[in-house]
């Protein structure tokens, strides 16, 4: 059973409701990649698809278009695979369960996916539309963007012959894109001695905090989980640690984590801490303790080790950009804490604007490291995407913003890595802008999509192609 049929624009939902029932987590995009295919088919549309799993598909202009510049629309296939505590589905073989409420589109207690999920419904109701005047489209369908924008890296561009790209993944309506930060992620691996025990142990957790987007969301006064353990950890006397872990995406601010440890009942430390750690932007800070087994643990000093680490590593904003107010210009985020036997790992999404800044960041990071005792490696490297002076696309799209809506669109740098830096990396001088509907809570089981925004930028996205 449908459960979007009655919402417009109708033949957007259906393509996203469509999506939705493919599992289509990053590095797990192979059947939604089919689809792509074999919608591309179906409409007797001209496409390639290479080997990572990118979909390209061309529409040719309509009468009258044709002497107008070509379009790229790029959005990405995968999404971040999240759900919350207790719910049964596997993310990896099922499709997302869809709900309506009001105005808003969510799913039952994962996350959505309409990053990016939106992005590709859109195009592909444009592409099948017979009806809408637009000069050549070319539709780009990228992989594995949410784990280090992979497909785009990968993506051959050599047929792709436009210098207009209009980039579908961002989630604020009306405020359009043009600037972004660059990355990486950096990696820790602690090899560590254990030893056997027979003292009483107990598991203590993080939860209730908010979470979100380590880019956009990172100034938002949301709380770590995996450094408030850390911090709470260094508070209790005695301690040895078992295991450590929290959070499962880097580029997600973790809102849960978790320690297995020996050591005395930690009950009233816990409490004091709790209540000296709430704070007004993440109030929802719960700590529970219970009983737990373990059969063995890190020693005293690997112990001291693992607390170091968590409490000396820098984390969250790092520097602020001083040429656009309210921006963020440096930060990182350790989003992932993990232990495998002897073993605790801890990754990172590193991000800045500035090229400088993210290498100083990545040699902070690697002499923690050596000092630590830890191996250290940084890949997935990506770039910034700088601001262009001088733009047709976007002063374009800002006319037509104005026409439709009557008020100006905003004019805006991010905090977060988008595929546009690849592109323009890759084609010189390409003319971008990236815009999205609103979206809520992206990378959460709580993420939300606006059913009256999507259309609205849908219809705008009809004009602007009419206008190019």
């Amino acid at each position: 059973m449908r459960i979007l049929n009655n919402l417009s624009p109708e033949r957007v939902f259906y393509y996203f409701e469509d999506l939705c029932s493919v599992p289509h987590g990053s590095g797990n995009t192979a059947a939604i990649s089919d689809y792509c295919e074999n919608f591309a088919k179906e409409k007797g549309l001209c496409y390639r698809r290479d080997k990572l799993g990118n979909i390209v598909i061309k529409k040719s202009a309509t009468p009258g278009k044709e002497k107008s510049p070509s379009v790229i629309l790029q959005g990405h296939l995968d999404m971040v695979c999240e759900k919350a505590e207790g719910i049964d589905i596997d993310m990896e073989k099922e499709g997302i369960r869809l709900k309506i409420e009001g105005d808003l589109i969510g799913a039952e207690g994962t996350t959505l996916g309409g990053d990016n999920g939106i992005a590709v419904a859109m195009v592909m109701a444009m592409l099948e539309d017979d009806t809408l005047s637009h000069p050549e489209i070319i539709a780009v369908f990228t992989v594995d963007e949410e784990t280090g924008m992979f497909g785009a890296e990968g993506l051959d561009m050599s047929d792709i012959d436009s210098s207009l790209l209009i980039n579908i993944d961002s989630e604020e309506e009306g405020v359009f894109t043009v600037s972004c930060a660059g990355g990486a992620r950096a990696h820790f691996a602690f090899s560590l001695d254990r030893e056997s025990i027979k003292a009483e142990a107990y598991k203590i957790r993080i939860d209730g905090l908010k979470g979100g987007h380590s880019g956009v969301e990172i100034d938002k006064g949301r709380q770590n989980a995996n450094i408030l353990l850390g911090a709470l950890l260094k508070r209790i006397p005695n301690i040895k640690i078992a295991s450590v872990a929290g959070g499962l995406k880097d580029n997600a601010i973790p809102a849960a984590s978790e320690c297995v440890a020996v050591c005395a009942d930690p009950t009233a430390i816990v409490k004091r801490f709790c209540e000296e750690n709430t704070i007004e932007t993440d109030k929802g800070l719960n700590i529970t303790v219970s009983k737990a087994e373990a059969d063995d643990c890190f020693t005293a000093s690997a112990t001291e080790t693992i607390i170091e680490f968590l409490t000396t590593v820098p984390n969250g904003i790092i520097s602020m950009s001083e040429d656009i107010e309210g921006l963020v210009q440096t930060s990182l985020n350790l989003g992932i804490l993990k232990t495998e036997g002897n073993k605790v790992e801890g990754s990172f999404a590193v991000r800045s604007s500035v090229l400088a800044e993210r290498s100083e960041l990545i040699d902070r990071l690697e002499n923690i490291a050596k000092k630590l005792g830890a191996d250290f490696t940084a890949d997935s490297f990506y770039p910034a995407w700088e601001y262009k002076k001088d733009s047709l696309l976007r002063d374009t799209m800002c006319r037509v913003w104005e026409k439709e809506m009557g008020t100006a669109a905003t004019v805006s740098a991010i905090h977060a890595g988008l595929e546009c830096g690849l592109f323009c990396e890759k084609k010189p001088g390409l003319d971008a802008v990236s815009i999205g509907p609103d979206m809520f809570d992206v990378h959460t089981p709580r993420e939300r999509l606006s059913v009256s925004s999507t259309e609205r930028v849908y219809n705008f996205l009809r004009e602007v192609l009419k206008a190019i």
